[in-house]
């Protein structure tokens, strides 16, 4: 997916999302997506875009990982340990 703008307006991001525009709006009022208004239109940046596609990870969810990671790490960092031994 080639991204050459910083800004969409809510029927491209539908279109990069696969989802319906009215989706998108309701994804909007929700929170869920993240956008801003410019006159009577909505525009959601790239960087947001990206991020509800899985491209890349918003400082959130890498947040989220981390937090699992070391949870996983004190419960079963001896034995993940052991098994990278062998």
């Amino acid at each position: 997916m080639s991204m050459k703008k910083e800004l969409y307006s809510t029927a491209e991001a539908a279109r990069i999302l696969g989802i319906s525009r009215i989706a998108v709006f309701q994804k909007i009022q929700s929170g869920t997506i993240r956008a801003e208004k410019v006159g009577r239109n909505y525009v959601i940046e790239k960087d947001h875009i990206l991020e509800l596609v899985g491209e890349t990870l918003g400082k959130d969810r890498k947040q989220d990982i981390e937090m699992v990671v070391n949870k996983a790490m004190d419960e079963y960092g001896d034995a993940l340990r052991k098994l990278g031994r062998e």
